[in-house]
């Protein structure tokens, strides 16, 4: 039977009990503080056993998207370890709230298990809960009696209250707990030992199959429990586990959900499942790992440095981290197996079958990322182990590794330990706090106290409607920044806008009848509106005229509103996934960061742009509702932006009816026309599943223009073609092309040579030959291509290729297949010689490249490879 039919058949039989069949809920929480992931079955229903939500009906079963990886409830260090720990689950599940009991929710689980899956009787154990005096419980007679209709009184057990009585929490809903184990042991071992003495035990073959609670108490906060006025079922049976027993498996990963994945990762690695403990460790965690990353991301997640993207970003790394170490993946591919989940799981939760292409495109580009990272940290860290003393990687290395590389230190304590290392947690906390200490010393403020001018009046903001405005000095002070002395003054009334919202603040000037303050910035302190001045005022009870740059001020709301349009044109160009993620606002450009996993198409850009000029063109008025509830704006379809904090009352800004509103604190045009011209100059990744646009508006654009038809006049003459000079360009390009094609040519028959040159030149000895030669601007590639026309004809064989491409050594090693077979790697032995050159390398058993940057050390690095190899045949014979 395989997963899909255990799936269907579990709600179907439910379905027939009179259960309403529900969708699983998002395994990303996004309304409950206390959860970031849905962690077990019962929490979707959760508001409901807490009195807080109706039910959708008395009688309900589901299969829910579960993750344990945060928490008291977190596996991720154990997943691939073992052969049953997961991080993403399905928990089969039957509710009744208020209906059925105990009768009803065991009398269904024996049905099922053994009319329906055929579990074997004899197999099958329960226990129920024991009681407890301290807290003046009975034992569960119930339960015991009900399962006295279906086993012998041998295997009816009776359980602790850890492990048989269940609690929501500290307080409420609370109640006692039956376990259904199953003992699928040999009959011979089955005969030895009697199950029974292995419930509970941790025997991975005696294992709990379905958790049967029944919630019939309240917990109050003095502790002293209350029956509940009604009773409900909550049943939790892991799919995973179940199919290992009707599918005959001894290991979760043996079953239909995880082999499609081990499969596939055979094909792409070369390697089998089942031969070398350590490879099976990396296949197991890989196949667990692109579950919890697709069902995320199809939910919302996606990676991130923070919070719940931060968790799935570092689940994927340790995915990307075991196929990169293990089994000798250097390019992406945990993306090529997301096929393989929307189809394994799409039928039950059609949202990874829908969003397939995204997940994939998701995934991709966070390998990628990551690839480049692994690349540049590990032969630092494989460096270092190798200068450890006492099997001890100093913390200063674990810090250079996370400073310098991005290297996660909890990938390099993975990588330590399964190298027989340790790491020095104390070095490395010291480091961290040393540069801590730096990075407060270098934005070091010493705040000067302030001088009080006026101190009962209270500043006020009047920038939405004036830029200039007489204003009071109500205090000022000068501090110390970075060295540097500045001056703060404070407004009885300001026109400037404080930086904010990602728009600079405003400049300007403080005038009065006898001097002149230049104001350089704008900034908020807390609620405190502070400018920043290029001196004191002789008299700070003068009263001054505060005049806000009105061009630079001009400029910068033209971009602001830009910034609006464009949100609006994203989102309705790319799909309603769009959601800001950052912005900047200047007056001379914006920069807007969004949600989107996947470079931008040349012509998606010009929809963009044509929709934000259009909505320029047509002149749509600003509408300001400055002072309004927030649930009011919400309900009026106001984006409240990712990140930002709201208070009860907010300012919303509207472009058009159906277009543009948004939740904004910034100053903006009166009417779209204002703005002008707006132009995209760059579009770029900023992180995983974040873009940027990059773009001006206004004079900005209009002077993007003019250097533009500049460049364009310069190119006709210079290629001297007036009247199009694109043609001109595409065929000196061919003509390139050409050239390039006639270069190839060339480098095909100096490989030719090399291979001959290297066939008629081995060194013989009784049991191997090998090569070792100089050969300067060839590429890895170039090496790999050599390596693939011996592999052809040679047996016991090694060659050594080193040499200087571009102005960097280059080294490679080839194994004959005869000779691997015989335990010699060629990524050994590059890593051993690439130190002459100051590199690392690696790859597979039968070719493997290392780059370096000691030019010098080249021939050394052949010098030494040929003395090693001279032993290694005196060796072999």
């Amino acid at each position: 039977m395989n997963s899909k039919e255990v799936r269907q058949q579990f709600l179907e039989f439910f379905k027939q009990k009179g259960h309403l069949i529900v969708p699983s809920a998002p395994v990303v929480q996004k309304n409950d503080p206390t959860l970031m992931f849905t962690n077990a079955g019962m929490n979707p229903f959760k508001d409901v056993f807490l009195g807080q939500a109706k039910p959708q009906a008395p009688r309900v079963a589901d299969t829910q998207k579960c993750l344990r990886v945060s928490g008291k409830h977190n596996d991720l260090e154990d997943v691939g370890l073992d052969t049953y720990h997961h991080t993403f689950f399905e928990m089969l599940g039957n509710w009744s709230f208020g209906d059925y009991f105990k009768k009803e929710a065991i009398g269904w689980a024996w049905e099922l298990l053994t009319e329906v899956y055929r579990i074997p009787a004899e197999r099958l154990y329960a226990t129920y809960f024991r009681g407890d005096s301290a807290e003046d419980l009975a034992p569960d007679e119930e339960a015991r009696a009900e399962w006295a209709r279906f086993l012998p009184k041998e295997r009816i057990l009776p359980g602790s209250k850890k492990d048989n009585f269940w609690e929501m929490g500290d307080t409420g809903p609370c109640g006692p707990c039956t376990e259904i184990h199953v003992d699928i042991r040999s009959d011979e071992d089955r005969q030895k030992v009697p199950g029974e003495q292995l419930v509970n035990s941790g025997h991975p073959l005696v294992i709990e199959l379905w958790n049967l609670v029944f919630i019939q108490f309240n917990r109050s906060a003095s502790g002293a429990l209350s029956p509940l006025p009604q009773k409900h079922v909550d049943t939790g049976m892991g799919l995973e586990r179940l199919c290992m027993v009707l599918q005959g498996r001894r290991s979760n990963y043996d079953t239909d959900l995880f082999t499609g994945y081990i499969y596939r990762l055979e094909e792409l690695s070369g390697f089998i499942y089942g031969r070398d403990p350590r490879m099976d460790v990396a296949f197991r965690a890989i196949a667990d790992h692109v579950r919890a990353v697709g069902a995320c991301i199809a939910d919302g997640q996606l990676p991130s440095n923070t919070g719940a993207g931060y968790v799935v970003r570092r689940i994927l790394r340790r995915a990307v981290r075991y196929g990169f170490s293990h089994l000798q993946f250097k390019e992406p591919f945990v993306y090529k197996l997301v096929e393989i989940l929307a189809d394994n799981l799409g039928e039950a939760f059609p949202e990874l079958r829908a969003q397939k292409d995204f997940i994939e495109k998701v995934v991709r580009e966070e390998e990628e990322a990551f690839f480049r990272t692994l690349e540049r940290g590990l032969g630092r860290l494989l460096e270092g182990l190798k200068q450890a003393r006492d099997k001890v990687l100093p913390g200063e290395t674990v810090f250079e590794l996370y400073d310098t590389y991005g290297f996660p230190p909890d990938l390099t304590r993975q990588i330590a330990r399964e190298e027989g290392y340790t790491t020095d947690e104390e070095g490395f906390e010291k480091a961290l706090e040393s540069q801590r200490a730096r990075s407060r010393r270098a934005a070091e403020v010493k705040p000067g106290d302030w001088v009080e001018v006026h101190p009962y009046e209270k500043p006020r903001f009047v920038g939405y409607d004036l830029l200039r405005t007489p204003a009071h000095i109500l205090r000022f002070r000068t501090l110390e920044v970075n060295k540097k002395a500045q001056f703060q003054v404070v407004l009885n009334n300001t026109p400037f806008y404080p930086e904010s919202g990602g728009q600079v603040g405003d400049c300007g000037w403080l005038r009065s009848t006898k001097e002149e303050l230049k104001v350089l910035d704008t900034q908020k302190e807390n609620d405190l509106i502070v400018h920043v001045v290029d001196k004191l005022p002789d008299n700070p009870a003068e009263l001054f005229e505060a005049v806000v740059e009105e061009e630079r001020r001009r400029r910068t709301a033209a971009h602001h509103s830009a910034t609006h349009l464009l949100h609006a044109a994203l989102r309705q160009t790319l799909g309603a996934h769009v959601e800001q993620r950052g912005s900047l606002v200047h007056p001379e450009y914006l920069r807007f960061d969004f949600s989107h996993p996947h470079k931008l198409t040349e012509e998606e850009l010009e929809i963009v742009e044509t929709e934000v000029n259009a909505r320029i063109r047509e002149n749509l008025p600003r509408e300001e509702f400055r002072d309004i509830p927030l649930e009011k704006a919400l309900e009026a379809g106001a984006m409240a932006l990712f990140g930002e904090k709201y208070g009860e009352r907010v300012r919303m800004i509207r472009f058009g009816q159906e277009f543009s509103t948004e939740l904004c604190g910034g100053t903006h045009v009166q009417a779209t026309g204002e703005i002008g011209f707006f132009k995209i100059l760059a579009e770029s990744a900023v992180a995983a599943g974040v873009r940027r646009v990059e773009a001006v508006a206004g004079p900005g654009a209009e002077a993007w223009v003019r250097r533009t038809a500049a460049q364009l006049e310069r190119l006709k003459a210079l290629l001297k073609a007036p009247d199009d000079p694109l043609r001109q360009a595409e065929a000196l390009l061919q003509k390139l092309r050409v050239l390039e094609k006639k270069l190839e040519g060339v480098k095909a028959q100096e490989r030719e040579l090399l291979v001959r040159t290297l066939r008629e030149g081995l060194v013989e000895g009784r049991s191997l030959r090998y090569g070792v030669r100089r050969a300067d601007d060839f590429s890895s590639e170039d090496f790999r291509s050599v390596a693939f026309s011996l592999k052809r004809d040679l047996r016991q064989a090694i060659v050594v290729l080193a040499g200087v491409q571009e102005g960097k050594p280059v080294a490679a090693v080839w194994v004959s297949d005869d000779l691997v077979a015989r335990g010699l790697n060629a990524g050994t032995l590059v890593r051993n010689w690439a130190p002459h050159i100051q590199g690392g390398g690696g790859g597979q058993p039968f070719f493997a490249t290392a780059g370096g940057k000691r030019v010098e050390g080249v021939d050394a690095l052949l010098r030494h490879a040929a003395q090693d190899l001279a032993v290694l045949e005196l060796s072999s014979e």
